[in-house]
């Protein structure tokens, strides 16, 4: 089991900055290819960014390129979303997702992913 644990959400006005955390525990240490994903509401998720644990792969969806960046510290078990540039289309909730299966890749689909954290909010003001 991997439990994962964002934060970093909040209220920033349109152009500003933001920073999410995930940090990944659990029982079993293993490596993970991770993602993140939005949901507003009355829409359905979508993908964010997703980065390879071990090889250093990222992609990001449209939308973002450019404005974020996902990275990785592994020694503190963390991945990170750096949001720059933020428009108000930005605001939802954020999460984090690990996938198991396939460390080595970068996955855009959501269904691939094995374990979920709770979200964090953003919210982007005009």
């Amino acid at each position: 089991q991997v439990q994962l644990v964002e934060s970093g959400g909040g209220l920033v006005q349109a152009g500003g900055s933001l920073r999410l955390s995930c940090v990944a525990s659990g029982r079993t240490f293993r490596n993970y290819a991770m993602g993140w994903f939005r949901q507003a509401p009355g829409k359905e998720r979508e993908f964010v960014a997703a980065i390879s644990w071990s090889g250093g792969s990222t992609y990001y969806a449209d939308p973002v390129k450019g404005r974020f960046t996902i990275s990785r510290d592994n020694a503190k078990n963390t991945v990170y979303l750096q949001m720059n540039s933020l428009k108000p289309e930005d605001t939802a909730v954020y999460y984090c997702a690990a996938e198991a299966s396939f460390p080595g890749t970068v996955v855009a689909d959501g269904s691939e992913y094995d374990y979920w954290g709770q979200g964090t909010q953003v919210t982007v003001s005009s």
